[in-house]
């Protein structure tokens, strides 16, 4: 991480912001401008972990806050502990500690023991602009908070970043989430994984969720979940483009001679769209670019030269061919909308199916039609599969959308992503 001090800014000067708010070191609302109030707060921080207080987030203060970034801390038990106290001290609760830690006896602690304490505080931050370093980070403290998850890289974007996804639960009812295919709608990855933390709270907590019982969906079902498809374009709109990127001549003159990908940018790092890059009508999405004016690479609409071009549509292609899935929800922005067919190939069931979700979340069931219902992902699964299949678009307005608008979205789909985790007929 790079040295952070007054006057910066950035996603990393966000993601501080965040972490400063939740342990209690008011940075104001995170918002990637290293002001006044943020040294502050730094400096408060440094002070009460017996650092120099200069303000600056160098390697010492990053490593001090590494463990509230990853939300856990590695603990080595000492006399006298217990569980209970562990847990006060941490401001958690006992069974965090107790699923973090598999074996462990919480009767017969060894004074030496390193365990692994859960923070009383949420990994995943939905204030902020969620970029594909924070997903890293976010995956690895879940995974060492809740180590019976599966989590792992289905493969890479064109850059070499990994295409990570989460497995709940280990019942033979497949199903599979994925955000982010646009790059421009990067705030479906933190509802994902916002979705994944809070569900697993549930678990430990043996608490119920909108009156779904987790646990029984834990052991009935499989929920897959792909975050990011499209990391590289993300990064690339919102850290903008770096000068040692390979494509840096050939981005700025697909993005009509422009250096802001802020709020141009859908596609890949090649220029490709790739959710018009699926082996499913592909054809007609490539004879309709002529009409919007694409003529290759660009900020959208472009299909690729061929189906699954891309190493990003390839890995999810794959990986669905990999498994067998129930039901996928692709995620979108905006229109609170839900599109379930494609070329009158979905099922009279995934109508039904899409009229409950709809109901779930107050949004529009509908069918695409033009370029926007050509080489989707949901359009290639109907065609494959036969089965219920949606691209779910969040939020209203402009992409990309305000992450203010997180919590209406987040609360607008709760109800359907575990509905859609449920249906087994």
């Amino acid at each position: 991480m790079r040295i952070l001090r007054l006057g910066d800014t950035g996603t990393d000067v966000m993601e501080i912001q965040a972490v400063l708010n939740k342990i209690g070191f008011s940075s104001g609302t995170p918002d990637g401008v290293f002001g006044s109030r943020t040294q502050q707060a730094v400096r408060a921080f440094q002070q009460n972990f017996g650092l120099t207080p200069d303000g600056v987030i160098g390697e010492r203060t990053h490593a001090a806050l590494a463990p509230y970034l990853q939300g856990y801390a590695a603990y080595t038990v000492r006399p006298g502990d217990t569980l209970s106290n562990i847990a006060r001290r941490f401001y958690t609760e006992v069974p965090f500690i107790i699923f973090a830690n598999p074996g462990i006896d919480p009767d017969n602690l060894q004074i030496g023991q390193q365990i692994t304490v859960p923070y009383g505080f949420d990994v995943v931050d939905t204030n902020i602009s969620y970029t594909y370093d924070i997903l890293e980070r976010d995956l690895q403290g879940l995974a060492a908070r809740y180590p019976f998850i599966g989590y792992g890289s289905a493969g890479t974007s064109v850059l070499g970043r990994q295409l990570y996804y989460i497995r709940l639960g280990t019942g033979p009812n497949e199903v599979f989430f994925n955000g982010a295919h646009h790059s421009l709608e990067w705030i479906t990855a933190p509802l994902l994984m916002k979705f994944a933390e809070d569900f697993l709270k549930g678990l430990v907590l043996d608490r119920p969720i909108r009156g779904f019982n987790t646990r029984r969906i834990w052991e009935t079902s499989s929920i897959y979940i792909l975050p990011m498809v499209n990391p590289d374009g993300v990064d690339l709109v919102l850290n903008g483009l770096s000068p040692d990127n390979p494509y840096y001549s050939r981005l700025i003159r697909w993005n009509n001679n422009s250096t802001d990908f802020s709020r141009t940018w859908q596609a890949n790092i090649r220029g490709v769209d790739l959710n018009h890059n699926y082996n499913a009508a592909w054809e007609l999405s490539k004879a309709a670019e002529a009409q919007y004016g694409i003529t290759g690479p660009g900020p959208t609409r472009y299909s690729g030269p061929y189906p699954e071009s891309e190493p990003e549509t390839r890995t999810v292609a794959d990986f669905t061919r990999a498994h067998n899935f129930r039901l996928v929800l692709a995620y979108h922005s905006q229109g609170e909308i839900i599109y379930w067919n494609f070329m009158n190939l979905a099922t009279e069931e995934a109508r039904i199916i899409g009229e409950t979700l709809a109901a779930d979340s107050g949004y529009t069931l509908d069918t695409a039609t033009g370029i926007a219902s050509y080489a989707g992902y949901k359009d290639w699964f109907i065609q494959e599969y036969r089965r219920p299949g949606y691209t779910v678009e969040v939020g209203r307005g402009q992409n990309p959308l305000p992450i203010s608008q997180f919590d209406k979205i987040y609360s607008d789909n709760l109800t359907l992503l575990l509905r859609a985790a449920t249906i087994t007929t």
